[in-house]
């Protein structure tokens, strides 16, 4: 009886043994696959997530570009406008007047440098939109449009990327004769919204301004955009 007891000591020690030694040469190989899905699984996840983020913006800034935020209900005789500069040198401005858009993404005719639109301001019916590109295009082309504006007519301009590198005396003083009091001011990657006119008011209270500054941009080496809304009035018949 001892004899046979010795035997099934010695068997279930040589079995104790053999599962630690599959102890031993397996604990290797779990520890390398978790090294690898550390290493691997997680960045496919944080991907993933940065895609699905992207999407999410890219949806939100879609949802954004179509939309046309609009103030109160404006005085009679009065006309409603949003107006919405570029961001850096990715997103392009929007103009919307009467709670619809005139010029934009969505509308193929926003590009970079300065967007305008040229409103009847009798009838509040859109004449004619222009973008012109103050970095790399001919600001003759700008003077022809800004010099062929009649009197009688609403104008809205919104900056995008570069408003100012080629923007010269005279592109400057014919928009100062449409109201705008910081034109002056424009330098390169400014952000500038504005609202005018042709025959109005020499001074327009319908503008905002921000200036390119790396200390406090919002894009790196451009600075956040700027919107301006409300209620301009007709010109009389």
């Amino acid at each position: 009886m001892f004899a046979v007891r010795g035997g099934k000591t010695k068997m279930a020690r040589r079995s104790q043994k053999r599962v630690l030694l599959l102890l031993l040469l397996l604990l290797p190989v779990v520890i390398l696959i978790t090294v690898i899905l550390q290493k691997y699984i997680k960045p496919v996840t944080d991907e993933f997530q940065q895609v699905l983020s992207k999407s999410f913006d890219k949806s939100s800034q879609n949802s954004s570009a179509n939309s046309c935020p609009m103030p109160g209900n404006c005085p009679e005789k009065h006309f409603s406008f949003y107006i919405q500069s570029g961001a850096a040198n990715a997103a392009a401005p929007k103009i919307c007047f009467q709670a619809q858009m005139v010029l934009g993404t969505v509308m193929n005719n926003a590009g970079l440098g300065i967007n305008i639109v040229i409103i009847n301001g009798k009838t509040g019916e859109v004449v004619k939109t222009g973008n012109f590109d103050m970095y790399s295009g001919d600001v003759k082309e700008l003077l022809e449009f800004l010099s062929s504006i009649e009197t009688g007519t609403i104008v809205l301009m919104a900056s995008f990327d570069d408003p100012a590198s080629k923007l010269n005396d005279e592109g400057r003083t014919l928009i100062t004769q449409l109201g705008s009091s910081m034109i002056q001011s424009l330098g390169f990657r400014d952000n500038w919204v504005f609202v005018g006119g042709k025959g109005a008011a020499v001074t327009s209270h319908f503008e905002k301004f921000k200036k390119n500054d790396a200390a406090v941009n919002r894009y790196e080496a451009w600075p956040e955009l700027i919107g301006l809304e409300g209620c301009i009035p007709s010109f009389p018949e």
